[in-house]
């Protein structure tokens, strides 16, 4: 595989991760900003590196899984790696401008 091909896939990894969603804030783990990284080998392994939002997060086996499931539906890849990790903390910052304002986290406009 060429490295444009693994760039490729870890795309379609990073898209198929938006299918998953967080359970407790209905919104999907990579505008939650839980996804640090994807990079998909040469031999069609998935490397994805998530967070959760807490470190006593009762989603966390679910999300793993989920995630796992959504990687291994991308055309290419053959084993999925998925370390989880909580440094850096997670922060609502991490969010996307889109799941912030579906949440309420951001002002919409200005109130005159």
């Amino acid at each position: 595989m060429t490295d444009r091909q693994d760039e490729t896939r870890a795309t379609g990894v990073r898209e198929a991760l938006r299918m998953v969603i967080d359970p407790e804030l209905g919104e999907n783990v990579v505008d939650l900003g839980l996804i640090y990284q994807v990079s998909v080998g040469h031999d069609g392994t998935a490397h994805i590196e998530m967070t959760t939002t807490t470190r006593a997060c009762p989603a966390t086996g679910y999300l793993k899984d989920a995630v796992q499931s959504a990687a291994w539906n991308v055309t290419g890849i053959h084993t999925v790696e998925i370390l989880l990790t909580y440094e850096p903390p997670w922060t609502p910052e991490m969010m996307n401008g889109g799941a912030r304002r579906r949440l309420g986290l951001v002002e919409t406009g200005s109130h005159a």
